[in-house]
């Protein structure tokens, strides 16, 4: 038996992601042209997951996910992988934990479950965690993912013993020497069956009535305290929370130079330039901007990932990009290490470095856009010169104004 049953508890306001999540759930921002939650189903369901519940929490959270996944019966038209998607009942929950639980109990599920963050995108060998789980007897199975260089403080730390068995947590070390391993919490995961039953113990009573139930801050060290088994699995595979918009861009980096074409629904039109679209429009497109690329009328350089019914004007220049379905670049348009979400708009000659463009957006000719994130909706005027800005959704900003440092909310 492995894992058939996955639960991705959405409820935060991913305060973080701002301005993209202020008015949509952190799950269904657009990731490589597609929500970033199905990502993490597709691969799931590669693995043998069959159902997969979304403990959700309030309404931007639950109307984007339902209204896009439904009960799921159109995924396997797809993907060819069958997934029933189910979603917890209106309750107020006061942590993940809770969240699944209150899932967990709602549909009697008594097997063992994964746990996933809607923010996160990983891969994860799933049947060598379980074995992992099921040999050590776990309660609770958390996939470690080392961190070799870089800040560790924003994540909680294992300290592990040489059986991989987890004796705490440091959060947020403000200093790498402070910080017990370089093994850092995902936030993924696996319980074993009897988890719900810990809830009706003394600890777990205790923890319900004083509102303690965030899996990393509460549950998890009152269980190792506790004395239960707690694992560690080290997961090789690829690992980042797209939580801030700086980590996004970084995970849409790595991801477009080491996904697969199948694994990006495309098609290499160009050395490390794909395309998406299978339509007869799609195709005769992806056949002009190939055509452009071979003679030179557009410029590229390094991984782009292009969607489905994308005008690209001549002499635009791309970089290390993703553009999504709809997108307009006019002539002369230059981005570079940025999202452009879809059906947005870039005039002639505008710039965009190292940013967000969000759906539905309008730039203006001439326009430079650096370090910057752009909601839904908004438009930037002719001239504008924006760096390190986030404009809220439906926002306007008038020809030629410049601003730096600045939140338009």
């Amino acid at each position: 038996m492995g894992v058939r049953v996955a639960i991705i508890p959405v409820g935060g306001e991913a305060v973080r992601l701002r301005p993209l999540t202020v008015e949509t759930s952190k799950a269904m921002v657009r990731f490589l042209n597609r929500p970033l939650v199905e990502l993490t189903i597709l691969q799931l369901a590669q693995q043998g997951v069959e159902e997969v519940y979304f403990g959700v929490r309030g309404y931007y959270n639950y109307r984007d996910i339902y209204d896009y996944f439904r009960e799921g019966a159109w995924f396997y038209a797809r993907y060819g992988r069958k997934v029933r998607i189910r979603y917890m009942p209106r309750v107020e929950t006061r942590g993940n934990a809770e969240a699944v639980l209150a899932t967990m109990e709602y549909y009697d599920i008594k097997e063992p479950a994964l746990v996933v963050q809607g923010d996160n995108v990983f891969k994860l060998d799933l049947e060598e965690m379980y074995k992992v789980h099921s040999e050590k007897r776990a309660f609770i199975t958390i996939a470690l993912k080392e961190e070799e260089e870089g800040d560790l403080s924003e994540f909680g730390v294992a300290a592990v013993d040489e059986e991989m068995r987890i004796l705490k947590f440091v959060e947020k070390p403000k200093r790498r020497e402070d910080a017990p391993s370089n093994l850092v919490n995902t936030g993924i995961y696996l319980l074993s069956e009897d988890f719900r039953d810990f809830f009706e113990g003394e600890l777990g009573q205790k923890l319900y009535m004083e509102g303690r139930l965030d899996f990393g801050g509460d549950v998890i060290p009152a269980v190792v305290a506790a004395g239960l088994p707690v694992y560690g699995y080290v997961t090789r595979g690829y690992w980042f929370d797209v939580g801030t918009p700086g980590r996004y861009l970084k995970a849409v980096q790595y991801l477009l130079e080491n996904l697969t074409p199948q694994e990006l629904e495309a098609e290499e039109i160009a050395p490390s330039v794909y395309a998406q679209g299978t339509s007869r429009q799609s195709k005769a497109l992806k056949e002009k901007i190939r055509a452009d690329i071979a003679s030179g009328a557009v410029k590229i350089e390094g991984h782009i990932l292009i969607g489905r019914h994308v005008h690209i004007g001549a002499n635009s220049y791309i970089k290390s990009s993703v553009i999504d379905n709809y997108v307009v670049l006019r002539e002369g348009a230059t981005v570079e290490d940025s999202v452009i979400m879809d059906r947005s708009y870039v005039g002639r000659g505008a710039v965009i470095r190292r940013s967000i463009i969000g759906r539905h957006v309008y730039v203006g000719e001439g326009a430079v856009i650096e370090d910057s994130v752009i909601a839904d909706d908004a438009t930037v005027g002719d001239g504008a010169v924006l760096r390190r800005v986030k404009v809220w959704p439906h926002k306007t900003l008038e020809r030629g104004v410049k601003l730096e440092d600045y939140n338009l909310v």
